[in-house]
């Protein structure tokens, strides 16, 4: 798979790859050696770490956050993952992300790494909270738009 690596990838792009149209946003790489344990395959807890890289370039581009003081703070309430297939030394993959459905003041996020098909699936709860973390913040009309119109998601 010939793919740039570390930015977003078109739709047409990923739809080149076997990626299911529902994913606004995806961005490849490649299994690295550190990202071994001792089994020769991919670490549970590398997973977390690529899925928090997909999760700050969607909060940046989607206008979230760009993690300026006077940004709303973003928390991870909670995130899960599923492993399916494990992956290996020099594979390359992609990794997708939208939100599925909002709430007020969070958000659910899905993630999928693929590499040829589906490996892992996975889901977070994000939370937007004032920037000194004084209370939660209301989610922008426009944001929710957003949501409903790129990624498809639900109020819930």
């Amino acid at each position: 798979m010939s793919l740039p690596y570390h930015t977003p990838l078109s739709r047409d792009v990923m739809r080149d790859h076997g990626i299911p149209d529902a994913w606004p946003l995806g961005i490849a790489d490649r299994v690295h050696f550190g990202d071994l344990d001792a089994l020769q395959h991919v670490n549970n807890a590398v997973y977390l770490k690529w899925l928090e890289n997909i999760r700050i370039q969607y909060l940046m581009d989607w206008g979230i956050t760009s993690y300026s003081p006077d940004d709303p703070r973003i928390v991870l309430r909670s995130v899960s993952l599923e492993y399916r297939k494990e992956m290996l030394l020099n594979e390359d993959y992609i990794l997708t992300a939208r939100t599925t459905e909002f709430r007020t003041t969070s958000f659910t996020q899905e993630y999928g790494i693929y590499s040829g098909d589906l490996r892992v699936t996975g889901t977070a709860v994000i939370v937007m909270l004032e920037p000194d973390g004084s209370g939660k913040r209301t989610l922008p009309a426009a944001l929710r738009q957003r949501f409903i119109e790129v990624d498809g998601a639900v109020a819930a």
